[in-house]
């Protein structure tokens, strides 16, 4: 697997749209402060053509444009890291116009997003073979000092750290103030993690995942090289770390179960499960740890449940590809091993 290239003063982050564009508050406010703390770190600003537009409802541009941005990023550019300034709905599409070919054979580039990104951060993992983050998009930069996640990312983007320890606290309940569209994170709630079948996890593999409801999507299309890859690092095992946006409990045992019976959880060692939107909410009676134990009791390995990872922030940075230990008792330590 190809090394990732940190971060240092002086290099240049392209930014993409190859999902949701920042065309209306607050997230034009967040991404202009995000763009000013990256350069007061010393760091160079490349803004993509569509990261302010909204031409697709869904999407910042056009398929074939937004791959475009990306593939441009990725191969003609001097950047060093690309990242994306938001999620979105429907950058599966923008898939057919990626070029993952020119990419395999291409100086590997860091490149980081989170939720619908999951459509670039693991096929370039298991296609291209290169590291991904699976982590913040540009606008949660917006406020310093960085903490939690974003002091993460950061520090994973310019190679600091080897190792990320789950957080006290994260945020149920957002707060929105027109006035002040700067405001931190309300991390108000404690959090609290849940281990399944036993009470402490210790575990080793190769880290791979991200949002489930992308994910099953991905699954069984030509874009779908999981079993190839599985296969070239079976030695290794692996660790699925998953959270998921729209799915309702019940979707989750169905996502889960499309998934484990396409055979990706073949050599799993372990599962990381990050607290979904549909947190606490039932279906059928059933909560989403619930539906979780139903789907992937079978396989016998480690569940740590409502882990620091999801659409409730902090969301921990995970290094997609990358070969880690991962401890669990009554918080979460991701150790990233030398590969």
């Amino acid at each position: 697997m190809k090394p990732m290239n940190y971060l240092k003063k002086g290099d240049k982050v392209y930014l993409v749209a190859p999902s949701f564009g920042c065309f209306y508050e607050p997230y034009i406010t967040r991404l202009e402060s995000a763009i000013k703390n990256f350069q007061e770190d010393g760091l160079d600003i490349i803004i993509g053509p569509n990261v302010y537009l909204a031409k697709n409802k869904a999407r910042s541009n056009s398929s074939k444009k937004c791959a475009k941005e990306f593939n441009e990023a990725y191969l003609n550019s001097d950047a060093k890291a690309i990242i994306s300034v938001g999620g979105g709905e429907i950058m599966c599409e923008i898939l057919p116009y990626i070029d993952f070919e020119k990419i395999k054979k291409a100086p590997s580039k860091i490149f980081m997003g989170f939720s619908d990104n999951t459509n670039l951060t693991y096929t370039l993992t298991t296609i291209c073979d290169v590291k991904t983050i699976y982590g913040p998009c540009m606008g949660a930069f917006y406020f310093k000092p960085y903490i939690y996640n974003t002091l993460d990312s950061y520090n994973l983007l310019t190679g600091k750290v080897n190792k990320i320890v789950g957080y006290p606290f994260w945020e149920r309940k957002k707060i929105y103030d027109e006035n002040n569209l700067l405001l931190p994170p309300n991390y108000t709630e404690r959090k609290k993690i849940r281990l399944y079948p036993n009470k402490e996890v210790n575990i080793q593999g190769r880290l791979l995942g991200g949002c489930l409801d992308v994910l099953q999507i991905i699954c069984g299309t030509k874009y779908d090289n999981t079993k190839e890859y599985l296969e070239k690092y079976k030695d290794d095992g692996f660790i699925w770390y998953l959270e998921a946006c729209d799915l309702n409990p019940v979707a989750i045992e169905r996502a889960l179960f499309q998934l484990k019976e396409a055979g990706w959880f073949k050599y799993v060692k372990g599962f990381i499960i990050g607290r979904p939107l549909c947190f606490n909410k039932r279906c059928f009676n059933m909560t989403h740890i619930t539906t979780t134990k139903n789907a992937l009791k079978d396989l016998h390995v480690p569940l740590i449940l409502d882990a620091d990872l999801g659409h409730f922030r902090p969301s921990m940075p995970i290094i997609n590809g990358a070969l880690a230990s991962v401890k669990a008792n009554d918080n979460i330590e991701i150790t990233y091993l030398d590969d």
